[in-house]
This record gives C-alpha cells, structure tokens and sequence, in this order.
C-alpha cells in the first residue's frame, strides 16, 4: 500500500475513533445486561450509546414493568434500573436478606404529572381546582398546579367533564373525570399515583402499616382506573391527535413531557401549548434508582451520577439532576431551548411521600388482584 493511502487510512481510523463511531481492535469493551422499566429509552439515546461506548461499555437492556423488574429472577444481569423507589427498596431487602451484592446510584429524578389537554385544565381552573402558573411574556401556560383533594372529590362524585361546563372550552366529553394510569400490576407510575392518592387521603401522610393500608385502599379504589397499558402506550395515546378524547389526563413522568415538547419545537419552531401538565400540589418525585447486581455495573452507575457529557445528555432528555448543583440546570437548559421551564421547582414544595413497599404491596393487593410474578418478565415496556 503506498505511503500516502496508509497514512490516510490510519489518519481516518484515529478520528472515528476519538469521534466514538469505531472502536479500535485493542480497545476493551465491556458489555452490562440490565433489565429496566420506564428508564429503557435512555440507553437507546445514540448520545448516551456513543459515551458509553467512549468508556468502553456496551449496555443490552431488556424491558420490564418496575414491578416485575423487583419480583423476576434477576440472574445473569449485571444491573437493573427500576423507575420507583419501592421497586427499589424490595430488590435491595431481598439481595440483603439473600446474602447477594447490591450498590445504590440515583442520578436523576423525575416527578410524576397528570398530563392533560388545555381545555380540561381551564376546567379545572373555573372550578378552582386548579391554578396556571404565570407563562414567561403573558403567553399561554403550559403548567398548573392541581389540588389532588378537590380534584378526587370530583371523582369521589362521578362527575363528568360535561357536568363541568367542559364545553365552555370547545369539549364535549361525557367520561369520569379521573386520572388515567398505566397497568398498577406491572407500572412503578401507576403505584406511585396509589402512593399520591393514599397521601392526599390519609391527611397528606402515607399509611404506616397494613391495616391502615388495607382500609385506606379500600375507600380510594374507586378514584384509581387502570385498564392495563403499559406506559409507554399510555404516553403514545396522550401524544396521539385522539389524545384530548380517549386520555383527557393521563399520569406520566414529567420528563416524557419535556421531551415530547422539545421533538414538537424543533419540528414546529414553537412548543405545543395545547399538552399541558398537571402538577400536584405536593408533588410526587419517581426516585429511579440503578442498582448495580456486581462491581463490574459499578462504573456505569458512577457515570451516571458523574461523567460532566453524560450530565448534560440527562438534562436534555428532560430530567432533573441528583444532587443538583448550584443552579437548576434542567430549567436552563429548558429555557435556552425557547421552552418554558415548570416553577416552582419541587425543591421549593413540600412532597408527597410513598409509604414503605411493604405497605404499598398491602394496597395494590386490595386495589388490583394482581398475578404472581414470574421469573422472566415479558420483554415489554411499561414504565
């Protein structure tokens, strides 16, 4: 090969290797199987794949409901990452009690929100239940805060959306006014709203025992609807053109929101003003934790929580940064976007606390008969 081609060549393969789209023969790479809930998106990201493969990991995901992910077999996997903290707090006590490894990292957050449509929230509002929060310039609001207790009142009643003017907005809508959840069985959100739920009722503290437990899931069960989505689906429903009359609200993660806004601005040049977010007025944090199975998973949860590229991929994707720094990077990225970002932040709010998984188990029991888990969950996404 002449002189001049092999110094190309060689030149070439050096900057597709520092650009991370070719690893070089002699470079090690290390591959992590790990089973995930609603956080399976985010190793799919052709950015966090390209910084990844940087440190020389290569992560294969299966898919699971938080749920599942904490009752299946874990064997062979290296991690697993589920979406709520009771999910969490179950794998760790059994692994403790099993004698097995097991590392803790939560390198963000996401609350939950009732996902809603403009014309359902401006209802909401007329009835005083719910209070926009001031849009940047006098625009549109895309946020409000919702008080849970009112709203579940309305529920409690069965109340529709017509029975509450809803066509003063240009709806007509006869359906329950209700919360949409994914399926309680298998979504670390759908038992994270029980958990709200449970709180607003339980005079905004969690039940502390089974009995309260029990008695509690009992008097809320009619206030909880889940027709088993997974929530994926549910999100996909919410962003779809029939969203407004299939899915008026819907319970999500505030992150899918801020993301869903910023694929509609760079294709639109403008945000979706008709998609807006219920905040609960004591908000409810997801608390995802990566759980590392073995030492080897170590280094991709202190990526996760430390590498500076890999941070600011968190942010964009929508999430919010744990611990966070001095400022609030997710609102800056946010508002650098040309998106308004939600205020004020949950850091300011008192939030709503889930009771202990134990007791959470206690509940979902009376609120869904739900099947036994089995040791390999299906390969579906549901949050």
């Amino acid at each position: 090969m002449p002189a001049v081609v092999l110094a190309l060549t060689v030149t070439g393969t050096v900057q597709l290797a520092r650009s991370g789209h070719l690893l070089l023969p002699f470079e090690r790479v290390t591959t992590l199987k790990g089973r995930l809930a609603s956080i399976g998106d985010f190793f799919e990201d052709p950015q966090v794949v390209r910084i990844l493969r940087k440190h020389g990991l290569r992560v294969e995901t299966s898919s699971a409901g938080s749920r599942a992910v904490a009752t299946g077999s874990l064997k062979g996997l290296d991690f697993v990452f589920p979406s709520g903290k009771p999910a969490a707090d179950q794998i760790h006590d059994t692994r403790q009690a099993a004698g097995e490894y097991s590392k803790d990292f939560q390198p963000f957050d996401s609350p939950l929100v009732l996902a809603s449509f403009r014309g359902y929230a401006e209802t909401l509002h007329d009835r005083q239940v719910a209070s926009p929060q001031p849009a940047p310039g006098g625009g549109q609001p895309l946020y409000y805060t919702l008080k849970m207790d009112k709203f579940l009142t309305l529920t409690r009643k069965g109340l529709s959306w017509n029975d509450l003017h809803v066509d003063h907005h240009g709806i007509h809508n006869d359906n329950p006014v209700l919360a949409q959840t994914s399926d309680i069985c298998q979504s670390a959100s759908a038992d994270a709203y029980v958990g709200l739920v449970a709180f607003t009722q339980h005079h905004n503290t969690p039940p502390i025992d089974n009995r309260q437990a029990r008695a509690l899931a009992r008097s809320i069960s009619p206030l909880l609807l889940s027709q088993g989505s997974p929530s994926d689906s549910l999100y996909t429903y919410y962003i779809d053109s029939d969203g407004p009359s299939q899915d008026p609200i819907a319970v999500l993660y505030e992150h899918q929101y801020l993301a869903y806004q910023a694929t509609y601005r760079a294709a639109h040049g403008t945000v979706d003003t008709e998609r807006v977010l219920l905040y609960p007025q004591y908000p409810m944090l997801s608390h995802p934790h990566f759980i590392a199975l073995d030492h080897e998973a170590n280094q991709l949860g202190e990526l996760l929580e430390n590498d500076p590229e890999l941070r600011r991929r968190e942010t964009q994707l929508g999430y919010q940064l744990v611990p966070s720094g001095s400022t609030d990077e997710l609102a800056e990225h946010l508002n650098g976007q040309g998106i308004p970002a939600p205020r004020p932040s949950h850091r300011e709010q008192t939030a709503a606390r889930m009771p202990d998984w134990q007791v959470l188990e206690q509940m979902i029991a009376v609120v869904k008969k739900c099947p036994k888990p089995v040791s390999d969950p299906a390969q579906q996404k549901t949050g």
